[in-house]
């Protein structure tokens, strides 16, 4: 069976800045607002890739009016 590399549902804190361009700090500023989600595993935080569409959607909509 072949491994195809699928696009990471559930990203770290880290990875979720990258992907937006921002530093881990207004990530965590963002999830305390409640802007973006996050879901627990155990002690990791993890940040579902959906959540940082939707906050990029919501910001070009407010944008845009």
């Amino acid at each position: 069976m072949q491994h195809v590399d699928q696009p990471r549902l559930l990203l770290t804190v880290e990875e979720a800045g990258r992907r937006l361009s921002l530093s881990r700090t207004t990530i965590f500023r963002l999830l305390r607002e409640g802007a973006i989600s996050s879901v627990r595993i155990g002690n990791a935080r993890r940040i579902p890739a959906e959540s940082l569409q939707s906050y990029v959607r919501r910001m070009s909509e407010r944008q845009a009016a």
